[in-house]
């Protein structure tokens, strides 16, 4: 799989934007995924106080699926070793933030894994959401080719990788979470309502 030429071409236009621009999407590469993790605790946080056990159990599994595409993404790295396009492509210019050392490979993207599973997981949490979480992911994505450190391919198929992954994982896994949740609310313990937030039945 050769997409160097898209590669040189993305990598060049980074060159040719403004400085601020350059800046923003270095900040963006480096700190972007932590906007995922902001949502996933508002969503955990909103769902506590939604009667349904499967709004909590959704938004438990949003990161819990985001972990398992990353970790599916680290054995596939390992196994690929791609050297990073920063050092491998000839003639192109230097990447606007360090390039990883050697045996950091290149593919798939783990940005670009974690983003597409966050996005997929989020969207199927709150539906709503799916629109603002698939733009971070692709805007993640495109960043790690801007800045220079991927391959278009690199992030086009970690974003497929995360966002199967994260698909699958909360299929399988959803039904035996609700219950779980339902347990943990009729309960009444308190560290278990904190997590899952207060049982229906139990306030009535």
């Amino acid at each position: 799989m050769d997409s160097s030429g898209l590669y040189l071409d993305i990598t060049d236009f980074a060159r040719s934007t403004p400085a601020w621009v350059r800046s923003a999407s270095e900040f963006w590469t480096e700190y972007g995924l932590f906007a995922f993790g902001v949502l996933f605790m508002a969503v955990w946080w909103r769902s506590r106080s939604c009667p349904d056990p499967r709004a909590v159990a959704l938004a438990v599994l949003a990161p819990l699926a985001t972990a398992v595409a990353y970790a599916v993404s680290e054995l596939v790295k390992s196994s690929v070793d791609e050297e990073r396009p920063c050092r491998a492509v000839a003639g192109a210019a230097a990447s606007l933030i360090t390039c990883p050392a050697t045996g950091d490979w290149s593919f798939p993207s783990n940005h670009a894994t974690i983003a597409g599973a966050a996005a997929v997981a989020l969207a199927l949490a709150v539906p709503r959401l799916a629109l603002p979480a698939v733009s971070l992911a692709l805007l993640m994505a495109f960043s790690r080719v801007f800045v220079g450190v991927h391959y278009p391919h690199d992030v086009a198929l970690g974003l497929l990788l995360g966002a199967s992954l994260a698909a699958l994982t909360v299929l399988a896994l959803t039904g035996p979470t609700v219950r779980v949740v339902a347990a943990m609310r009729a309960s009444g313990i308190r560290a278990a309502v904190l997590i899952t937030g207060p049982d229906p039945a139990r306030q009535g």
